[in-house]
């Protein structure tokens, strides 16, 4: 299944719509970086889109590099040096205090891409540093439904449909609305990852899972082996 968008505004290649991104606020993703980076340390945001965490993040003081590879996302982003490229693809001879992989892309269904994604993580964080990655826990993954989802005063979030279409992987569309009017849709495939998958596929980047830092275990902070 290849990742598809529906709905007002500009749509980024993986299915994003990008006016409905910008109305989102942080969910504490600045705080959790804030924990595993030294004050004033550098964090590459990989996967930034329009700034949503980059924001909070250079208001802490962080010197961000919001790294996205749509051109429409990273216009909006502002105070974070910005480059425009695929995550798999970025080689910027450079390392950071941390790298932060978020909106569970390491659940990708293709495993190919899931390591291409993690060796762009190794092979641009400190030694000593460390890389956040947001992920789906299989736990997580199994209470997948129709209809589940939130709301935030006028903006709401729905898992509109959710298939299992092969062992482990699963093709869904979330539906987001906002006001009355403003509707668009998000499909995309996702793999059931267990604690030994991630551990493996971390393991096969030179990275080792170092601890949960939520309760709800979908961030993890991995560090070099």
């Amino acid at each position: 299944m290849r990742n598809t968008g529906t709905g007002p505004g500009p749509i980024t290649p993986d299915g994003s719509p990008v006016d409905f991104y910008s109305l989102l606020d942080p969910t504490g993703e600045p705080e959790i970086v804030a924990q595993v980076t030294p004050p004033g340390g550098s964090v590459l945001e990989l996967g930034a889109g329009v700034g949503r965490v980059t924001h909070p993040l250079v208001a802490l003081g962080f010197q961000v590099v919001a790294v996205d590879e749509s051109a429409e996302m990273l216009a909006r982003v502002r105070g974070a040096r910005t480059v425009r490229a695929r995550v798999q693809d970025l080689r910027l001879g450079e390392r950071f205090d941390t790298v932060m992989l978020a909106s569970q892309l390491v659940n990708t269904a293709d495993e190919s891409h899931r390591q291409d994604l993690l060796a762009a993580c190794a092979r641009h964080v400190k030694p000593g540093g460390a890389v956040l990655i947001q992920w789906m826990p299989a736990e997580a993954h199994d209470r997948w439904h129709v209809g589940m989802g939130r709301r935030d005063g006028d903006i709401s979030i729905t898992m509109a449909a959710v298939e299992e279409v092969s062992p482990g992987v699963y093709e869904a569309t979330m539906r987001y609305t906002h006001g009355e009017d403003q509707v668009w849709t998000q499909s995309f495939s996702s793999r059931r990852l267990t604690d030994d998958d991630l551990a493996r596929a971390l393991a096969a980047e030179g990275l080792r899972l170092n601890r949960f830092l939520t309760e709800d275990r979908t961030w993890v902070a991995a560090v070099l082996s």
